[in-house]
């Protein structure tokens, strides 16, 4: 089944974690044997050919870099403009894929239409270029106000305005207040830009504030539910109701701490937690059994977001594994059109309705 994925960081996996994603999975494994820089060394997940391989024909592609000021110890940045820096070189790794004919960016009505005709109609599978939708997970390398819209002409439509904790215009994951600085205003320029908000990693008191201040689109491309993991990074019901209310669409994610409870990193197994893509549904399906349907529940993976198959459901050895999601679905009693809603029709209404 064709399959739209919200949420993976594929030029971070290019740059920082050098993975040359146009090669096989096993290649790019096989290539990192005995490395130990990283925690996810030849257990990667995600490539090009494994994107083809499992019909996930488009995705929501991030650019990411943070600031930290003094004292925070998070990896990042000196400066907002080293954090410019390192997404145009992001940017410019996805622009080199599209001209090797890999990957094609989606930025419009016009453009995703098309690529969808492709997809479903033109190409055979294993030459089709791979639509991306280009976000920015934190809005620290906004430097100012006029980059933003520097960045929409690169393309850019999506943006979470904070990653993990304290951030230039608002708080994220672990932090704890409102939008800061020149945060309303940013709301208000990518409300003139139509710019999609994520409200992914908003720590509450941003999350609520930014849903009084943004009237335009508003989307949670990886997020899971708090009432099933206790956590400030997952979404409570109360939440998860305001998102409906404002049509959004909430992609699962399949980071393992994220979808069991009392996951220690670096220590825990995903089988002996038994941490399988059915715990993914569970999370699915708390968002339906609050809703009332399947409107507004879709993918956004996150996978090989710094980490890999050690953190991730057991019975995935690869992206393309996406397509067990539909048999898992159906078990649980859900008809082949709400299959379809999760798997791209969800994205597809979303975005259709956001660039009509």
């Amino acid at each position: 089944m064709f399959t739209i994925d919200a949420h993976l960081d594929l030029s971070m996996n290019a740059l920082e974690w050098n993975r040359d994603l146009t090669k096989p999975l096993s290649a790019i494994n096989a290539r990192e044997k005995g490395l130990t820089d990283k925690p996810d060394r030849a257990k990667a997940t995600v490539s090009l050919p494994e994107l083809r391989k499992g019909n996930i024909g488009l995705v929501v592609a991030t650019q990411i870099a943070r600031f930290v000021d003094v004292g925070n110890p998070l990896p990042g940045w000196h400066s907002p403009e080293q954090a410019w820096a390192q997404t145009q070189g992001q940017l410019a790794w996805y622009k080199a894929m599209e001209d090797e004919g890999e990957m094609v960016q989606i930025r419009d009505l016009e453009s995703l239409e098309k690529h969808l005709h492709l997809w479903i109609h033109e190409l055979p599978l294993g030459t089709k270029p791979i639509g991306y939708i280009l976000s920015l997970e934190g809005a620290d390398s906004i430097v100012n106000l006029h980059y933003l819209e520097k960045a929409y002409a690169s393309g850019l439509r999506a943006l979470g305005p904070a990653h993990y904790g304290p951030g230039r215009y608002a708080n994220g994951t672990d932090a704890k207040g409102g939008l800061v600085g020149k945060g309303r205003e940013l709301l208000k320029e990518m409300q003139r830009l139509n710019i999609i908000l994520d409200a992914t990693h908003l720590c509450d008191d941003s999350f609520w504030e930014a849903m009084d201040h943004f009237q335009g689109h508003v989307w949670a491309s990886h997020n899971n539910v708090r009432a099933l993991v206790d956590h400030n990074r997952q979404f409570s019901d109360e939440q998860i109701k305001v998102l409906v209310e404002r049509g959004a669409v909430i992609g699962g994610a399949m980071d393992a701490w994220m979808m069991v409870p009392n996951w220690v990193r670096g220590k825990s197994d995903p089988k002996a937690m038994d941490c399988g893509l059915e715990k993914l549904i569970d999370h699915m399906d708390h968002i339906c059994q609050i809703t009332g349907n399947a409107n507004h529940i879709g993918i956004g993976s996150d996978l090989d977001g710094a980490f890999g198959r050690e953190q991730c459901p057991y019975d995935l050895e690869s992206i393309a594994d996406l397509q067990k999601i539909p048999g898992l679905l159906k078990k649980r009693g859900y008809a082949d059109q709400d299959i379809e809603k999760v798997m791209h029709k969800n994205w597809l209404r979303f975005l259709r309705n956001a660039w009509k």
